[in-house]
């Protein structure tokens, strides 16, 4: 490749950027002059001259000298730094931010270039862990727990008159009052809700136990930023529920015969059923432990790594993140802005409050990126058909779907990215140190 006839200097400038200031000759800027007059000539329109026949000094002076200097530097000054940011090897995240310091016919120009690339990655040690993580102990009480959550569907459900006891099902009638207003969305008649941990909020869990048919009991609440329903996210509110009726719920007998039933046949008696149901508890608390460390083992590289994360990546993020919230946001009915109405914020609020959020986020991308660069972890393209060909064939709903998730450069880069942070995580586990 040709060297280009302009003299570049180059900084490191904070957050991961380039600055270039960059010197073009007098030659190229006078050619570029005279580009652009011969094109505003050729369709100048000068009463006494025919078509592209006026003089360029008229045009000019018709024209005018600023509006012709624009137009040298929306032709010039792209192609200057494409071709210095070409010869300097640097491969920008976003379109370069140009200034133009000097540019007059007859002079060299001079341009100032601040380019946001790839930040460099320094690695830190693999951690050691100060004590090693062991699965949790799975308890005859954790045993029991869950043989009765399998039967929880055979069940039977009787109506009782009494007051309400955890574990009941109880019939409710549900109001949500934000500020004196009755949120109508969010209305219920009765409504079924068992009296049971992840079923029922717990400030109702709180309240509810020991209220009779016709008693109405209130909690207070405050629900998460990013509840469904855009009234209530971020608000505080009160919850009341009317007694309509109280069910007990009665579990079957874990027999023999019911150990068979639910084992599909597998297992013949309870006690080789509940044996299965402890082994199979053991191995989920085995693959916690699993995770546990991988995080902790993520957490000190990325800790004792340092990259300074681009402002134009974080951006990236951010505005991908936001499209992905109107899209969702769209289906249901809602413009992006009105929602953010109803938060009681707007689009700029919400992107300085989630950039420390993305940033962190985009760190441990690019940490686990440069180790797996270390390592040599990236996979191939073969690698990443034969992943996404074994993730499709364990998951229902994308069996069918192979051959399209092939071509679609997105659904290859996705596979790539989990297969890749499954080798980062691989390696990391087998090459911490131990503690002792």
């Amino acid at each position: 490749m040709a060297t280009t006839p302009f003299s570049v200097v180059t900084e490191q400038l904070p957050k991961s950027q380039v600055g270039m200031t960059i010197e073009v000759p007098a030659e190229t800027v006078d050619a570029t002059y005279d580009r652009v007059l011969s094109r505003l000539t050729s369709k100048a329109r000068i009463e006494g001259f025919r078509p592209g026949r006026a003089p360029r000094s008229l045009v000019e002076a018709r024209i005018g000298p600023a509006a012709v200097r624009e137009e040298v530097v929306e032709l010039m000054v792209p192609e200057v730094v494409r071709q210095v940011l070409q010869e300097h090897s640097i491969d920008p995240i976003e379109s370069p931010d140009v200034e133009v310091l000097e540019l007059e016919r007859g002079r060299p120009a001079r341009l100032k270039a601040t380019v946001s690339v790839m930040p460099e990655v320094k690695l830190g040690e693999v951690p050691k862990l100060e004590e090693p993580i062991e699965p949790i102990e799975v308890t005859d009480e954790m045993v029991e727990r869950r043989l009765e959550d399998v039967r929880q569907p055979l069940a039977e459900i009787t109506p009782v008159e009494r007051e309400a006891r955890l574990g009941d099902v109880v019939v409710i009638d549900v109001e949500v009052d934000v500020d004196g207003n009755v949120i109508e969305s969010e209305t219920r008649k009765a409504m079924e809700g068992e009296l049971k941990e992840d079923v029922l909020r717990p400030e109702l869990l709180a309240v509810i136990p020991g209220a009779k048919v016709g008693e109405t009991r209130s909690a207070a609440v405050k629900f998460p930023d990013d509840y469904s329903e855009p009234m209530l996210a971020g608000k505080e509110a009160t919850i009341k529920v009317t007694i309509q009726g109280v069910k007990e719920k009665v579990l079957p007998p874990l027999d023999d015969e019911m150990a068979k039933q639910l084992s599909n046949g597998e297992h013949e008696n309870v006690e080789s059923f509940r044996s299965s149901t402890r082994a199979a508890l053991e191995a989920s608390a085995k693959e916690m432990a699993k995770l546990d460390r991988e995080s902790a083992l993520v957490k000190g590289l990325v800790e004792s790594s340092s990259v300074d994360v681009p402002v134009a990546l974080v951006d990236r993020e951010l505005t991908s993140q936001l499209e992905s919230m109107e899209r969702t946001l769209s289906r249901q009915g809602l413009k992006l802005e009105r929602y953010f109405e109803y938060m009681g914020k707007n689009i700029n609020q919400w992107v300085e409050e989630e950039r420390p959020a993305a940033e962190q986020r985009l760190k441990v991308d690019l940490v686990l990126g440069e180790y797996a660069k270390r390592q040599d972890l990236e996979p191939s393209d073969e690698d990443v058909v034969h992943f996404l060909e074994e993730q499709a064939g364990e998951d229902d709903e994308l069996k069918g779907q192979v051959e399209e998730l092939k071509r679609s450069e997105s659904a290859r880069r996705y596979f790539a990215s989990r297969l890749r942070r499954r080798r980062v995580l691989d390696r990391l586990a087998a090459e911490a140190p131990t503690p002792n």
